[in-house]
C-alpha cells in the first residue's frame, strides 16, 4: 500500500511583528529586507535602518510589512511636518525631506526600468518640481458615522486600513479647500439621517472651491441649504447617482487655465484632471518642447481626456487626432477645442486596450505620438503605436512599473529612449510621474 505524505503548510506570518535590517529601497521607497529567504518590502523604512514591522501580506515569494518602531534610524529620517502623518494614509514619505523623497524615488525608478528593459543607464533630465504643500487642487474625503458613539470621522483612510482618520486640516490640500473639514463636521451632525452622505469631493477650479457630496439617500432642500449657509463661498453639488450632479446654488462650469499657452479647459466634476496645477502646466510645456512640434506635424494624442495636452499640441501642429475611451470626455475635448478657437483637432472614442478598429485615425500618417494612460499603462496599445511608425513617441506615465513594461515593447520595436524625466506630482507620497521621449 502506497502512503502519500503531504508537507505541512507553513504557518502564515500575517499579523506578526519581526525585526528587519533594511538594505535598499524600491521605486515606491519601501525598505527592502529579507526574512526566512523571502524578500520583504517594508513601508516607512529607509536603507541602513533597523526596524520592527508588522506583516500585512504573506505571499509565496515576498512579504509586505509596515514599520511600527524604528530601532536604528537613518540620518535621512526627520520628524514629519504633519501631525496626522503617522495615521493618515494620504502621505507615505513625510519621514524624509522632500529633496530626499525625490532622490530616492528616482533612484528606485531607475533600477526598476533598467532591470525590466536591459538598459545600462537612463538619459535623465531635471525633475519637474513645485511646492510640497498646498498643492492638491482635488481630493476625495471619506465620511464615516459611528452609530454606537454617534460620532463622525471625516478625513482620509488610515495607512493600510479602511478606517477613516479624523482630521481638521491637510498640509498638501489647497488652502482654498481646507475649510471643508470644519464645515462637514458642523453640518453633517444636523442631518436627519447622519449616514446619508458617504464621501465629499473637493476641487479648486479658477479660484473657486467646488464641493461634490456623494449621498446614498436624498437630502431635503433645507439640509442642502445648511451646507450652503455654512460655506457660502463654495459651490455645492450633490451626486445621488454616478455622473448625475445637482447644483444647490447657481450652476458654474469648472475650468482651469494653462496660462503659458493661454488656454482654458472646461470639465465636469467627475472628469479626470491632474491634481497639481503648477506641475500640470510644467508638464504640458515640456511635452510641447520635447516633441518640438512644428506646423508640418500630424500628431496622435492617446488617452487624451478633456484635451490637457491636445490643445497645446494643436496650437503648433498641422492636425491633432485625439483618442479617449470615455464618450463624454471626448465631447468635452471637442468643446474645449472649439472654445479655444482650434479647428485642427479631431476627437474620437475608442478603447485603446482592445484591437484598434479600422478608422480614420488609425493610419500610419503621424509624425509624433503622445500617450498619457492611467496607472494600468498602455499594454496592447504600445504594439499598435509602433506599427504606425511615428518618428517620436512621448509617454507620460503615472506608474513606473507599467511604464517599464511598455517601454520594453517600444525598445524591442526599434525605438530608443532619448529623454526621461521625473515629475514630483504628489510630494510626500511614493508616486513619481514620468515623461519619456522615444525616437525611431
Amino acid at each position: 500500500m502506497l502512503n502519500v505524505y503531504k508537507a505541512r503548510p507553513k504557518a502564515s506570518l500575517l499579523g506578526k511583528t519581526f525585526t528587519f535590517h533594511i538594505d535598499d529601497s524600491d521605486y515606491e521607497v519601501h525598505g527592502i529586507s529579507k526574512h526566512e529567504q523571502k524578500i520583504a518590502f517594508v513601508s516607512a523604512a529607509l536603507p541602513g535602518e533597523k526596524v520592527q514591522a508588522k506583516v500585512l501580506e504573506d505571499k509565496a515569494g515576498f512579504l509586505k510589512a509596515s514599520t511600527v518602531k524604528v530601532l536604528q534610524a537613518s540620518t535621512l529620517r526627520i520628524t514629519p511636518p504633519c501631525q496626522f502623518a503617522a495615521q493618515c494614509g494620504g502621505c507615505q514619505l513625510q519621514h524624509i525631506s522632500a529633496a530626499s523623497q525625490r532622490e530616492l524615488k528616482q533612484q528606485g525608478v531607475d533600477k526598476l526600468i533598467c532591470h525590466q528593459t536591459g538598459l545600462k543607464s537612463l538619459p535623465w533630465q531635471p525633475m519637474l518640481t513645485a511646492s510640497d504643500s498646498g498643492y492638491r487642487r482635488r481630493a476625495r474625503i471619506g465620511i464615516w458615522y459611528d452609530k454606537k458613539l454617534r460620532r463622525f470621522s471625516i478625513g482620509f483612510r488610515q495607512n493600510a486600513d479602511k478606517q477613516i482618520v479624523a482630521i481638521d486640516n491637510c498640509m498638501v490640500l489647497s488652502p482654498l479647500l481646507v475649510p471643508v473639514f470644519k464645515v462637514l463636521n458642523k453640518v453633517l451632525s444636523q442631518l436627519k439621517d447622519p449616514t446619508a452622505v458617504t464621501h465629499a469631493e473637493v476641487l479648486e477650479a479658477d479660484g473657486k472651491a467646488f464641493v461634490v457630496l456623494r449621498h446614498i439617500k436624498a437630502l431635503t432642500d433645507i439640509e442642502q441649504q445648511l451646507f450652503v449657509a455654512a460655506w457660502p463661498e463654495a459651490i455645492w453639488l450633490g451626486e445621488a447617482e454616478p455622473g448625475i450632479f445637482s447644483y444647490w446654488q447657481q450652476p458654474v462650469i469648472p475650468q482651469y487655465q494653462l496660462t503659458e499657452q493661454q488656454l482654458s479647459l472646461q470639465f465636469a466634476p467627475d472628469d479626470f484632471i491632474q491634481v497639481n496645477a503648477v506641475l500640470n502646466q510644467q508638464m504640458v510645456t515640456q511635452a510641447v518642447n520635447w516633441l518640438n512640434i512644428s506646423a508640418n506635424d500630424t500628431v496622435l494624442d492617446l488617452y487624451s481626456g478633456i484635451g490637457n495636452f491636445t490643445l497645446a499640441l494643436a496650437q503648433r501642429a498641422k492636425t491633432v487626432h485625439a483618442i479617449e475611451g470615455v464618450a463624454k470626455m471626448v465631447q468635452q475635448l471637442a468643446t474645449n477645442a472649439k472654445l479655444n478657437g482650434l479647428s485642427n483637432v479631431e476627437a474620437y472614442q475608442a478603447d485603446l486596450h482592445l484591437a484598434w478598429p479600422k478608422a480614420q485615425w488609425n493610419k500610419p500618417v503621424y509624425t509624433k505620438v503622445l500617450l498619457d494612460p492611467a496607472r494600468a499603462g498602455a499594454q496592447g496599445a504600445t504594439e499598435q503605436i509602433a506599427k504606425l511608425k511615428p518618428a517620436q513617441i512621448l509617454y507620460v506615465s503615472c506608474n513606473a512599473a507599467t511604464f517599464a513594461r511598455d517601454a520594453r515593447v517600444l525598445l524591442q520595436s526599434g525605438y530608443k529612449l532619448d529623454k526621461i524625466g521625473g515629475v514630483d506630482m504628489f510630494a510626500h507620497t511614493s508616486h513619481l510621474e514620468l515623461m519619456a521621449l522615444f525616437s525611431r
